[in-house]
C-alpha cells in the first residue's frame, strides 16, 4: 500500500484493505455507496436544514467518472437528498444514482426523475394519530415529529435529557408502529416508523447485482447503516471485495466497531472521497 498517496487513509482491517486494493485495481467495476446525513452532510439540530459539505458535490464529481457508479442511500425522500446534496445538474454526476427511503424510491441523474411505489396506508394512520399519542404519553416535550413523505420521525435531540427520551418512546413508538404493519428504525437521536420491507442493504445488494459489480465501497454513520455492512461483509463471503467506513461514529459505536476504516465525519469523508479520486486516476 505504500505506493498511495499518503493523503488516502489506509484500513485497519486486512478485508478493508483488499477491498480498497480491489476497488483501485478495477474502478470501473467498483460501486461507491454513501450514506447521506453524518456522512455527506454535517447532523444538525433541524434536519431541514441539513445541507452537503461544500467539498462533497466537487469530490464526487473527481470520483464518479473513475468509477462504475456513486450512489446515494438514504432513509430521505430521494428528491430531498437530491435537493440538499445540490446534486442536480452538477457536471461529473451525470449518472448519480439515489436511492431513498431506504431503497424504496430511487432517483436517476440521466432521467431527474424519482420512482416511487404507493405509499403504505399505515403511514397515513400513523401521521393522524402520532401527535395525541405522544401528548398521551407525556412525550411531547422536547420531541418533534418529522415529515418524511413515506415515513415519520420522531427526534429527540432538543429533549433535556436525549438518551432518556429515546429509550422512553423506543417500546410505546415500536408498538404503534406495528399496530398499523410499519416498523421502527432507530438512529441518533430520532425513531423513524417506516414500512418494511427494505432496508440499506437490500438496497444495497439489488443495486450491486444491477451494475455488476466486482467491489464496493459503502460509507455510513448511523444503525440504519448496520444492514449495508451486513450486506458487505456477506459479499465479502462470497468473494466480492469491499470496504466499509465509518464516519464519525462515536455516537454508533456497533458501526466502528464493525468498520475497516474510521473517519472523523462529512469534512474527513469528503477529503478521502477527494484522495480516492487522486488515487484512482494514478493507479
Amino acid at each position: 500500500m505504500g505506493s498511495h498517496p499518503h493523503s488516502l487513509p489506509m484500513p485497519v482491517t486486512a478485508a478493508g484493505r483488499e477491498g480498497l486494493e480491489a476497488l483501485l485495481r478495477v474502478p470501473r467495476r467498483s460501486v461507491v455507496a454513501l450514506d447521506f446525513d453524518g456522512t455527506l452532510a454535517e447532523i444538525v439540530p433541524d434536519p431541514d436544514q441539513a445541507r452537503a459539505h461544500p467539498g462533497a458535490v466537487p469530490a464526487l464529481s473527481a470520483l464518479a467518472p473513475e468509477v462504475a457508479s456513486v450512489a446515494v442511500i438514504t432513509g430521505r425522500p430521494a428528491g430531498v437528498a437530491v435537493r440538499y446534496g445540490g446534486f442536480a445538474g452538477a457536471p461529473g454526476l451525470e449518472h448519480l444514482v439515489v436511492l431513498g427511503h431506504y431503497g424504496a424510491e430511487r432517483w436517476d441523474a440521466v432521467t431527474g426523475i424519482v420512482q416511487a411505489p404507493a405509499e403504505h396506508p399505515g403511514v397515513a394512520a400513523v401521521r393522524a394519530e402520532l401527535p395525541g399519542f405522544l401528548d398521551s404519553i407525556g412525550a411531547w416535550r422536547g420531541t418533534w415529529i418529522e415529515e418524511k413523505g413515506r415515513a415519520l420521525a420522531v427526534h429527540t435531540r432538543r429533549a433535556a435529557d436525549p438518551d432518556a427520551a429515546f429509550a422512553a418512546l423506543r417500546e410505546p413508538l415500536t408498538e404503534l408502529a406495528a399496530r398499523h404493519g410499519l416498523m421502527v428504525e432507530p438512529g441518533r437521536a430520532v425513531l423513524e416508523l417506516r414500512p418494511p420491507g427494505m432496508d440499506k442493504g437490500v438496497a444495497l445488494t439489488e443495486y450491486l447485482a444491477e451494475t455488476g459489480a466486482e467491489a464496493v465501497l459503502y460509507a455510513g454513520d448511523d444503525l440504519g447503516d448496520l444492514a449495508a455492512y451486513a450486506a458487505v461483509e456477506k459479499l465479502r463471503t462470497d468473494g466480492m471485495p469491499g470496504l466499509l467506513v465509518a464516519s464519525g461514529s462515536a455516537e454508533v459505536p456497533e458501526l466502528s466497531a464493525r468498520a475497516d476504516l474510521v473517519l472523523g465525519g462529512p469534512a474527513d469523508v469528503v477529503d478521502f472521497l477527494a484522495a480516492l479520486a487522486g488515487a484512482v486516476r494514478s493507479a
